[in-house]
């Protein structure tokens, strides 16, 4: 046999086959457009679109309610419409809402585009997840883990261009990097082109089912006493306790975003004598591990049980990353930097590992027939998170020291009560209520 080559050597790294690098290449190229644009939109809407600092405040806070139902809305219709074509009709409409932004300055009409593309953003995060989970099958959280670190690496990019050209200093650079960011979807749009349509269990489930037959003369009808054909109804999320349980578990879980974003910037310049140097280099420490170490956290999710054992390692870290935030409130400014480093990789290791346990568990608590449907409702916990979160870690912030310790225990808390909720059955695997689904 010869010598494999580069390409059969990456077949074999990245799950997936020619979709799944397709895909992660959708994903590099959608997070570069949206580093340009998460780096620049405060400043557009300031002084491109005229914006006083209360009307960006109800902009981002009304398009976010609204871009909560995204998940759900998207992962139902997956169920019912061939995948590919609808994350590309998804992209699409991001990007024509990205261009809609340069038409005008009203607030009403910027009320209404926003709320459009936050719509599309939450819907492609989870129809982008869904894919990877199809077409990665048993190997979706090594998938997974790669894909994180294509997105951080595309945030680096895509941050690092909207800096540099930032130091231009115009109004005009704000508009191109809006339409850098339509770009990048407009360029998603045509690498998901290339890629298959993944299986879907649910739509096969579907096609599979056979339709009543009307009885031909000289049938016997059927006695009373014969069995009624058995009616199976598509499982549905929303029926679920245990499964909205655990979502809104997750919502607490994902409070990590929200602490890197909000709570750690504030605490650093406003609670400690740390340099306020230090914060930036705090968010380039947590993008450097992700892309270091995420993929070698994937064997925190690699089985189901393996996943949920992982959820007190997870505990501790957040323990840890609220104790170190605590501590930096007190001592000189070495003590507080140290302290704040030490806290940001705390959280950024509790970011890889809920992020490995989350893919996993979400996936597997899903019945195969309505993972997209599933799927949709686990990624409301990020939504609800984004809408509520800051309020949390400024309520943390508000309370001193003993806030951060509290967030931490609180979290570390929830840790212990969702490990609970996805107990094992005595046998190594998940209690997962059962599902029919049809053999037809």
């Amino acid at each position: 046999m010869g010598k494999p080559t580069w390409r059969t050597a990456l077949s074999d790294r990245i799950p997936g086959g020619r979709d799944g690098r397709r895909m992660l290449t959708v994903t590099f190229v959608d997070r570069i457009g949206s580093g340009l644009w998460g780096a620049t939109a405060t400043l557009y809407f300031t002084y491109a679109a005229g914006l006083s600092t209360a009307e960006i405040g109800v902009l981002l806070a009304v398009s976010g309610s609204v871009g909560i139902a995204g998940p759900p809305l998207g992962g139902l219709l997956a169920d019912r419409v061939p995948l590919r074509p609808l994350l590309i009709t998804v992209q699409l409409v991001r990007a024509v809402a990205s261009l809609a932004l340069l038409t005008t300055t009203d607030l009403g009409l910027l009320l209404a585009i926003t709320s459009v593309g936050s719509l599309g953003d939450r819907a492609a995060s989870v129809l982008t997840k869904l894919y990877a989970t199809r077409v990665a099958g048993p190997d979706r959280v090594r998938y997974q883990a790669i894909s994180r670190t294509a997105m951080n690496v595309g945030w680096a990019v895509g941050g690092l261009a909207a800096a540099a050209a930032l130091t231009g200093g115009t109004v005009t650079v704000y508009r191109w990097l809006l339409i850098g960011d339509a770009l990048s979807f407009l360029a998603s749009a045509l690498f998901t082109l290339g890629c298959a349509e993944p299986p879907s269990a649910a739509r096969i489930a579907v096609k599979s089912t056979p339709a009543p037959s009307e009885p031909t003369p000289g049938d016997t009808a059927p006695s009373d006493s014969a069995p009624a054909p058995e009616k199976t109804t598509a499982p549905t999320p929303w029926r679920d306790r245990r499964y909205l349980t655990y979502t809104a578990s997750e919502a607490v879980l994902f409070l990590d975003d929200s602490v890197f974003k909000i709570g750690l910037p504030l605490w650093a310049v406003t609670a400690t004598s740390a340099p306020h140097q230090l914060v930036p280099l705090l968010l380039v420490l947590n993008n450097v591990l992700v892309v270091l170490f995420q993929v070698p956290f994937a064997r925190f999710g690699a089985t189901p049980n393996t996943a949920r054992t992982s959820l007190w390692p997870l505990a501790g870290a957040f323990l840890l990353g609220g104790a170190a935030l605590a501590a930096s409130a007190v001592g000189a400014p070495w003590f507080a930097a140290v302290t704040l480093v030490l806290a940001a990789t705390a959280f950024t290791v509790a970011e890889m590992l809920h992020a490995t346990i989350s893919w996993e568990l979400s996936v597997v608590l899903a019945p195969p027939t309505a993972q997209g449907a599933y799927l949709g409702v686990h990624g409301l916990a990020q939504a609800v998170q984004r809408s509520v979160g800051p309020l949390a870690v400024t309520a943390a912030i508000a309370a001193g020291p003993l806030g951060w310790l509290g967030l931490g225990a609180g979290l570390a808390a929830m840790c212990g009560a969702q490990r609970h909720l996805v107990r094992d059955r005595g046998d190594g695997a998940l209690s997962v209520a059962p599902v029919t689904v049809s053999e037809h």
